[in-house]
């Protein structure tokens, strides 16, 4: 096959798979790439969210496991409450919500995998500080499962990799031949930096807003939410790296753009009662 016959049948592909392939966000609407199958993210999540509970110490600390159990129920209550108000399909219908606690003060983190696997490690507590803080970091973290953050990573990692080999055959090696050069992944360093660093700033900050409007919708007090950055930043002791390098935004763009969210976030998507 020459040349223009191949980059004929890739665009082609490219096209066909791009439009079954395209969705928005929820609430945002942003628009989202989405190549791999939820269902099997979601398999996968929980496999790994298995091998995590074997691996890590769990916390006996009863108590603050039920606390986030509770926020966690108020989130997937009023997440699939506003959805169903707004006659949009539920995205965490799929959902097999699970809350751990682990042991381990050093770190300060806390996730969620698809399908609702969450973890929080005692380290972050010492940042939450008090429920609505705990509310914020968990807010923040079922964003990114309810907007299929991790899918469209996925999705998007399998495409740049497919147009680089493409472009590695196209320009005879050239890429390839670069990268044995210089010793290093040029390509995959200019991708990073240039594409996939900006896209997942780009999902924090979406993760940032839904956040803020779960733990709205929940019941809880949205403005300890700039507290909780604000401790953050003093427990990182200012230790970042520079914005363009990272995957995060900047703590003073992310307390700036919070700031500006939090009346319209109050007065639009204010406590869910359950009928």
């Amino acid at each position: 096959m020459n040349r223009r016959k191949f980059l004929q049948v890739f665009s082609c592909g490219c096209i066909s798979v791009g439009l079954h392939s395209c969705t928005t966000a929820p609430i945002t609407d942003r628009k989202q790439l989405k190549l791999i199958p939820e269902s099997k993210l979601n398999a996968q999540a929980a496999a790994i969210y298995e091998k995590v509970k074997k691996k890590e110490k769990l916390s006996d600390d009863e108590k603050t496991l039920n606390q986030i159990k509770k926020i966690g129920n108020k989130m997937e209550d009023s997440i699939y409450e506003y959805f169903l108000r707004e006659n949009l399909p539920d995205p965490t219908a799929s959902f097999d919500w699970e809350y751990i606690l682990i042991e381990n003060k050093k770190v300060k983190n806390a996730w969620c995998m698809p399908g609702g696997k969450i973890a929080v490690y005692t380290g972050m507590l010492e940042v939450t500080k008090n429920e609505n803080g705990l509310a914020a970091v968990m807010g923040h973290e079922i964003a990114h499962a309810v907007a299929k953050h991790s899918i469209e990573r996925a999705s998007r990692n399998v495409a740049i990799n497919v147009v680089t080999q493409v472009t590695d055959i196209l320009s005879g090696g050239k890429l390839s031949t670069v990268n044995r050069t210089t010793g290093m992944n040029t390509v995959g360093l200019l991708t990073q930096m240039g594409i996939l660093n900006p896209f997942n700033r780009k999902q924090e900050t979406e993760a940032d807003y839904l956040g803020l409007i779960f733990a709205s919708l929940s019941g809880y007090d949205i403005r300890e939410t700039i507290k909780v950055w604000e401790r953050m930043g003093e427990a990182n002791k200012g230790k970042i790296p520079p914005e363009f390098m990272s995957t995060h935004p900047s703590p003073e763009n992310r307390k700036k753009k919070i700031e500006a969210w939090i009346n319209e976030i109050t007065f639009k998507y204010p406590p869910i009662t359950n009928s």
